[in-house]
Formats: structure tokens, sequence, C-alpha cells
């Protein structure tokens, strides 16, 4: 059993890896719930949200459910109807609200994301979109050249991304820099780090 099921983008990765959290009946979030293997021999920790039905009183009854993120940021409270759902379960009675959660993650909070980062110019965003069509269009007819076109295209990011590193690391704090970015402070660092060419923990 996974820990959890979890969502992130592309471009915001584990800075913002949304999932649907629990919520008991005072408000505050359960603990990770264990379940031994059979053998006896160890087990398995999961915070995933279904696991939350009470049952054989292993773990405790979720009150409501809600998309969470890794920054921080929570989403509605959708309440779970226990009378309503009865004996189901409870992946499959509240499979609706579960997918309530994940729409308000991806079209909210990643949207807002998007907006509170930093511009770019769109001239710039229409050429990366055109470059990646022509890479696809050029796997159909050669997947070994399209994988080279795609190293080509990652070298000169690089290549591209290192004086700006270097310029981010001396005149934006690491809170500016992050915020401006759309991540966290260490993935902004290790992102910096890898595209100016430094060590991180340097």
């Amino acid at each position: 059993m996974a820990e959890r099921e979890t969502w992130t983008t592309d471009e915001f990765g584990s800075s913002h890896e949304g999932s649907i959290g629990v919520l008991l009946p005072d408000g505050t979030v359960p603990q990770p719930a264990f379940f031994s293997l059979s053998s006896g021999a160890g087990g398995q920790t999961t915070s995933q949200w279904s696991v939350y039905d009470g049952h054989l009183g292993l773990t405790p009854k979720a009150h409501a459910l809600r998309a969470v993120c890794s920054c921080g940021w929570t989403g509605t409270e959708y309440p779970l109807d226990w009378e309503q759902i009865g004996d189901q379960d409870l992946r499959v009675a509240a499979g609706d609200l579960a997918e309530e959660c994940e729409t308000e993650w991806w079209d909210g909070h990643t949207s807002a994301v998007e907006k509170s980062a930093v511009a770019v110019p769109e001239d710039i965003t229409d050429l990366l979109s055109l470059v990646a069509e022509k890479i696809e269009k050029l796997a159909q007819q050669s997947p070994l050249a399209a994988v080279r076109a795609a190293r080509l295209l990652e070298v000169t990011a690089v290549r591209a991304g290192y004086w700006p590193a270097h310029d981010v690391r001396a005149k934006a704090s690491p809170e500016e820099a992050a915020a401006a970015l759309g991540l966290n402070e260490d993935d902004t660092l290790h992102l910096l780090a890898r595209f100016g060419d430094w060590n991180p923990y340097g």
C-alpha cells in the first residue's frame, strides 16, 4: 500500500505535491495508519484517505476530506455523510468528493501558483511550445533524432540558464527567488545550483 496517492505538475514538482487530506471531528489531522503484516513481522504505514473508515478500530473515522498541498495550502472541506455511506467501501462511497478535491487542487491551487510566479514573455512560451511540437513530429519519423533534439534542447537550456542563475543567487533572497519560481526554497536552491553549476550544499 502506498503512503498516499499524490499529484504533481511537471513545472512545480514536489514543491506543490497535492493529495487528499483527512480531518477528524475535532478538526485535527489523523496520524498515519499502521497495518501490520499477517506474518507479524513489520507492516506498512499509510495516510491514504480511504483507510480512515473506522473499520475494526484500526483507524479513526474521517469526518471530512479536503485537498492539501505540500506547500501548506488546504482546500474546501467536504464532510462525509456516514449514515449514507454505511458499510460501503469508503473509496467508492466518497469517490465523488475525492474527485472534487483533486479538481480543486488542479484547477484552483496550481492555477494560482502559476499566476503568482514571475511572468515569462509570451513569445518565449510560444517558441518553447513550437519546439516541443516539432520534436513530437520528428519522433514520428525518427525517434533517435527526436531524442537527440531533446538532448540539444536540454543542453541549450542549461547554457542559457547559467548566468541568470548566478544573477539570481547574487541579487535575490532565497524567499524572493522561491516565490518568483513557484517552488519551495530547497527546490529553488537545487534548480539554481544545477543551472549555475555549483554545489547546492557548498
